[in-house]
């Protein structure tokens, strides 16, 4: 099965993103957020948790910790525990990602 779209409760809509929170699974967080073109998130890290990034479609860079790296379509980031991460859409159009990790949904929304 190809998911395009995880779809789920819009948890922040502004002029930077649009990010949704999908509950269908009980053990896992998984989020979607679509970073609109030239625009960046402000960052973050959770301290405990380990995250996947899987970009769907755009492109841009992302900041993990003092390394930047250039991310695409199909890429998938793996961020280690505690690990400071930002997302630069550096494209003309929307990039699409999904964040997955383990654990409660407490407030990780702070980018």
């Amino acid at each position: 099965m190809k998911i395009n779209n995880i779809d789920g409760e819009v948890v922040k809509d502004n002029e930077t993103y649009i990010l949704k929170d999908n509950t269908s699974l009980n053990n896992f967080v998984i989020s979607s957020t679509t970073l609109h073109a030239g625009k960046s998130t402000k960052g973050h890290s959770h301290a405990g948790k380990e995250e996947v990034y899987m970009i769907m479609s755009g492109s841009g860079k992302m900041d993990l910790d003092d390394k930047t790296i250039l991310i695409e379509s199909g890429d998938m980031v793996l961020i280690e525990d505690g690990v400071f991460h930002r997302v630069h859409n550096l494209g003309e159009v929307d990039l699409y990602m999904v964040c997955i990790f383990d654990g409660e949904r407490e407030n990780v929304y702070k980018s």
